[in-house]
């Protein structure tokens, strides 16, 4: 039986995510104390976003939930509070951001969170929040037409990866004479034990209680993987063993790991580590 093993939150795209014991599953992706995952994004003066393929320091960028705020910490830095409540739309500042291919409206930060970010990050950059009036939405060409939206997250809602995917990869990494590497390297919301490594790249759906999660994408990935979420620091790239077997042809060469998934039913539902799932495959 498939039982969901990890859960976690990453209220700031690119920065350190929370593990959670259980979260809300919505249709933007997870949720948990009104905190959406991906629901801040660093971005430069520019509006662009910034992650860590380029800045790997925001991995020490660490959110912790409390009552009313989310607070930040970052080695040599004092604590940051962000207030959760939701601003004044008619008063609010807001920027027009960009993430890949999609320009939104965002609330902008206030010039103290934008200095300590600048700090944190090691360059000029502001906090903006994911606008409640906007819906951005993900490609319907891997959808089947499927309508879905997301926030900052790269295109879907929820990544999900299993458990013994990371094991394969790992005893050919120490085969090759090299460390083992944890899940967080690859950063998923979702982590499924009980299936066969990259069985989840064949899965039609799956099932937590009456919540429905369709894996529509392969998560190609760039060298993030290599970056130590524990030092902030690039460290050997995985990606030479993965492109030995995990090129994927409908990617054009792109090596993957993991899947993205949207939402078809369920919205609201609860996920808990150790729930059981339901994998009904493709074929």
């Amino acid at each position: 039986m498939a039982t969901l093993s990890d859960i976690s939150l990453y209220p700031i795209k690119s920065c350190a995510g929370i593990a959670l014991r259980e979260a809300t599953l919505t249709v933007a992706g997870l949720m948990s104390e009104n905190i959406y995952d991906r629901e801040w994004m660093v971005v430069d003066l520019d509006g662009h976003c910034l992650t860590q393929r380029e800045h790997p320091r925001m991995a020490l960028i660490v959110p912790r939930i409390k009552a009313e705020t989310l607070e930040l910490r970052a080695p040599g830095m004092l604590r940051l509070e962000l207030e959760l409540g939701l601003p004044d739309p008619a008063l609010a500042p807001t920027l027009q951001v960009q993430v890949w291919d999609d320009v939104v409206t965002a609330y902008d930060c206030d010039e103290l969170t934008a200095a300590w970010f600048s700090n944190a990050v090691g360059v000029p950059c502001r906090l903006v929040r994911f606008h409640p009036n906007v819906e951005r939405q993900v490609s319907a060409k891997w959808t089947g037409g499927v309508a879905a939206h997301t926030l900052f997250s790269d295109g879907y809602p929820v990544l999900l990866a299993g458990s013994a995917s990371l094991a394969d990869l790992n005893q050919k990494l120490v085969a090759a004479g090299r460390a083992a590497l944890p899940m967080n390297r690859f950063r998923p919301n979702l982590v499924v034990d009980g299936i066969e490594a990259f069985e989840e790249d064949y899965v039609d759906t799956f099932q937590f209680g009456d919540a429905l999660l369709k894996p529509v994408k392969p998560c190609s990935r760039c060298p993030m993987p290599s970056v130590d979420q524990g030092t902030g620091q690039f460290g050997p790239d995985p990606l030479d063993i993965l492109q030995g077997y995990r090129a994927k042809a409908e990617l054009d060469g792109a090596i993957c790991f993991g899947m993205n998934a949207i939402v078809t039913a369920g919205e609201g539902q609860r996920l808990y580590v150790g729930q059981e799932i339901s994998v009904t495959l493709a074929f």
